[in-house]
């Protein structure tokens, strides 16, 4: 089992894809009410969906980077806006935060080994 994809809720999709093409995303479909995203790395993809009433999306999507550090400062020279610096968690985790132009929340983290197997793992299966 694998997971296809995350959908996101927009109100725009035209300045949503230009946001995900800024973070280096290659935009695969197009279309006026929806646009799905490959990741650069490993085909991974994730989409956006034309909401037109009102949203609140709770979800927070996920973006590994090993080069975290060096990928903000890129960002930031595209005018890309940052909530958080790139900062290490309690979790082992290094994130920056950040948020698309319709208020879904962005995050940029490397984890490493930590990703799959922190030192607090377990395995429960049924």
């Amino acid at each position: 089992m694998n997971l296809n994809q995350v959908t996101l809720p927009v109100n725009n999709v035209e300045a949503a894809s230009k946001y995900y093409r800024q973070l280096g995303f290659t935009q695969i479909v197009d279309s006026a009410h929806y646009a799905r995203f490959e990741c650069p790395d490993n085909g991974a993809t994730f989409s956006i969906i034309l909401e037109e009433g009102e949203f609140c999306n709770g979800a927070i999507i996920y973006f590994e980077h090993e080069h975290l550090d060096q990928w903000v400062l890129e960002l930031k020279s595209k005018g890309i806006e940052f909530a958080q610096e790139p900062k290490d968690e309690s979790y082992l985790w290094r994130e920056a935060i950040l948020y698309d132009p319709s208020g879904n929340k962005i995050k940029l983290y490397w984890a490493g080994k930590n990703r799959l197997n922190p030192p607090w793992r377990v395995e429960i299966k049924d």
